[in-house]
């Protein structure tokens, strides 16, 4: 399964007047890719501080102290705002809780749909073109270089140029479908609202709205979509204007209506009519010399599809095969190599003092290596090797930085705290306190440098005990959508209409009814569940990898609440997007989520499926949490969870959760529980699952609750005591 995105060792903290809150301690979790991730916390544990790091959108009081955000290769933490402009909001998207606060109150929602559409066309396009004829350029120079049969050079280049020729003209073949498509689909649903509204004798910008119809009927005759009919078509159309005008004044639209029956009729069968294979097409008209054969589109389909097989693209494939598995190879035993200079050089990392100049030698070396182990071909990228080199320089920064900043930090301790004492001694109460000294931890920097190198030695390892597994063909075929995709982006212009089109279907993809009509209408004319569904629209009009959901049902009804849920379920499903969902009630993701990560206080406390934390919890927190939802099958009492959380400028010594916690241990007072594994899946930073800790079960209010909640999703045979 592909991973997304990986948060690792993250620590982040605030300046505040009264000292440094602690706000999110060293976290840990991976994001694949299709599914849906909850971070579920009291107010204060760290969740939304998370997900507004991911999308680096941290308040500027924020110190980011340690870890790393990774996503395509790159470290979040570590790039240019620039570089963060093409990620933020095109492939990570965000749903904020309230959504008027996403939501310009004086501005129609259509210009706010469409607004980021056409703004970011053209550097869509820009992109485009650069990853398009970058990757064809490096395909290409390794397809010479892997090749050992008879074929040229010469041969092999104008092949890839010919791939570059007839696939422009698919994509203008493509579009002008689309573009006719489009309008007759419009057309139907303009005129199917239309007929109806007249016969209920609704004759509201008649003149107008047929108008506008007859536009799109014009647009939609095209060779695939109205062509048998379109004489009739365009007769009907010239007909319509003068029949409307003449029954207007009566108001009696029965000649009307009649015209707009026949039309629906030829545009209908037009939109339901087979798409013709214009990638195959394209390269037919483009090499054939001959005109296109006079058969049914799916005739049509199998006939292209064999000639631009047998006449270019198994060769084609055949060939770029060959230099995927020649790049990949080269990959591999660079890795081997990899491995030996990290375990050799690793060493010069673990001294009990770091020396500069070694360090920086050693540092060299190893992600020089490193990066010759980045495979030219790869459209995934390897985000352990992209990294490698930015981290480990980012903690030898801190290392080196760390001996005046400890020197700084402790004459200021000192300062405040003989400051301190003299309010004392004169027999006054500061209305302040000391701020702790915060130094620098070198053993904890070299510490997370070995896990560093631990961690790609052990990745390289994995890939190399793989490399017989891997699926040249499925990732052969991944190459030529991704140059397809990448072409797509370089023809793509994004006009206004384009952009009106899109943003009318992103509207009734998320359940906007009427969403012609409400095109331009303000916010404050939509329900707030109707304003949270065009936040969504927004978030989902660049179609962006990661979909961040921040608390989007809290300020919702509870039916309202139920169908954002499902509209989100329903979007990351046929999407195929990674979310992040974030909120306090533990009992909103039981039906979306495929794992949970549990917060409190800045850590991650639990960690597992959706099943194992709700039919398994380990931590008293999640039993808590657990206890505190909302249950109709039963009379009893909500638990609420006792005090509050700690004070995150000061937090405790050991488990935060402690002075809260009923079955808390002597340990817990003293000392951080690690996590420890249940299973495969599932982790918990609880003492009580040492193996010296006394045997706790989670309270009864807890135990019978899951047993009614498995009876009740057939899961019966636990409630019979198995």
């Amino acid at each position: 399964m592909e991973k997304k995105l990986e948060v690792k060792d993250l620590v982040i903290s605030f300046r505040t007047s009264n000292g440094k809150v602690q706000a999110v301690r060293k976290i840990n979790f991976d994001l694949m890719k299709g599914e849906t991730l909850a971070i579920v916390g009291e107010s204060g544990s760290g969740k939304s501080v998370t997900s507004k790091a991911i999308l680096g959108i941290l308040a500027g009081n924020s110190i980011i102290e340690g870890g790393e955000i990774i996503y395509d290769g790159k470290d979040l933490l570590k790039i240019s705002e620039d570089e963060f402009h093409k990620i933020r909001g095109d492939k990570i998207a965000m749903i904020f809780q309230d959504p008027m606060s996403s939501l310009n109150p004086i501005v129609k929602i259509g210009r706010q749909l469409t607004e980021a559409m056409i703004l970011k066309g053209k550097v869509r396009q820009k992109e485009s073109r650069a990853n398009f004829n970058g990757y064809l350029k490096k395909l290409n120079r390794y397809m010479i270089a892997s090749h050992s049969g008879n074929k040229s050079a010469e041969a092999i280049t104008a092949q890839c140029k010919n791939f570059n020729k007839f696939e422009y003209k698919h994509l203008e073949l493509e579009r002008a479908y689309n573009v006719a498509h489009e309008a007759a689909g419009e057309a139907v649903e303009e005129l199917e609202n239309l007929v109806f509204e007249l016969e209920k004798k609704v004759d509201k910008d008649v003149s107008f709205r047929v108008s506008e119809v007859c536009s799109m009927a014009k647009k939609s005759c095209h060779t695939y979509v109205v062509k048998e009919k379109e004489q009739e078509l365009l007769k009907l159309v010239k007909e319509l204007p003068a029949k409307v005008k003449d029954e207007k004044k009566n108001k009696e639209y029965q000649g009307t209506i009649r015209i707009m029956k026949e039309m629906l009729a030829i545009l209908k069968e037009a939109v339901g009519y087979t798409e013709p294979n214009f990638f195959s097409m394209g390269y037919y008209l483009t090499f054939a010399k001959e005109p296109l054969p006079e058969l049914p589109v799916d005739k049509l389909n199998v006939f292209l599809r064999k000639y631009l097989d047998d006449n270019f693209m198994l060769e084609f494939i055949s060939d770029a095969k060959t230099a995927l598995v020649h790049t990949a190879e080269a990959s591999y035993e660079e890795q081997k190599k990899a491995i030996e200079v990290l375990k050799t050089n690793k060493a010069v990392f673990a001294r009990e003092t770091l020396d500069q100049a070694e360090c920086r030698t050693a540092y060299q070396t190893c992600v020089k290596q490193v990066m010759a182990t980045v495979d030219p071909l790869a459209i995934v990228k390897d985000n352990l090797t992209y990294t490698f080199g930015v981290s480990l320089k980012s903690e030898l920064d801190r290392y080196f930085a760390g001996f005046s900043k400890n020197k700084k930090e402790e004459a200021r301790y000192k300062k405040q705290k003989a400051k301190w004492d003299r309010i004392r001694a004169k027999g006054k109460e500061p209305d302040w306190q000391v701020v702790p000294a915060s130094y620098t931890d070198f053993e904890q920097i070299k510490t997370m440098i070995a896990a560093q190198f631990d961690r790609l030695i052990e990745h390289y390892e994995d890939k190399l005990r793989l490399r017989k597994e891997r699926d040249y063909d499925a990732e052969t075929v991944a190459v030529i959508d991704y140059l397809k995709e990448n072409a797509s982006g370089v023809v793509e212009k994004v006009t206004k209409r384009v952009a009106k089109n899109k943003a009318i279907k992103l509207m009734e993809e998320v359940g906007i009814p009427e969403p012609r009509k409400r095109y331009n209408q303000y916010p404050f004319e939509f329900s707030g569940g109707m304003r949270q569904r065009i936040v969504i629209a927004i978030a989902l009009a660049a179609n962006p990898d990661i979909l961040i959901c921040d608390e989007p049902t809290t300020a919702l009804d509870v039916t309202i609440q139920a169908q954002i849920l499902e509209l989100i379920n329903k979007l990351k499903k046929e999407r195929n997007i990674s979310v992040i969902f974030i909120t306090h009630d533990l009992g909103v993701v039981a039906n979306m989520a495929d794992r949970v990560a549990v917060m409190y206080a800045g850590k991650i406390v639990e960690y597992g499926t959706v099943e194992e934390i709700f039919y398994e919890a380990a931590h008293p927190y999640t039993w808590a949490l657990l206890s505190s939802m909302p249950d109709l099958d039963t009379a009893e009492k909500l638990d609420a969870i006792p005090g509050t959380p700690p004070n995150m400028i000061y937090p405790p010594v050991g488990d935060a959760f402690a002075a809260r916690n009923k079955y808390a241990l002597k340990i817990d007072f003293e000392k951080q529980p690690p996590m420890f594994k249940v299973t495969d899946t599932h982790y918990a930073a609880t003492w009580l699952l040492h193996p010296s800790a006394p045997k706790v079960e989670p309270p009864k209010s807890i135990t019978s609750r899951i047993e009614r909640m498995k009876a009740k999703n057939g899961r019966k045979e636990v409630a019979d005591g198995e």
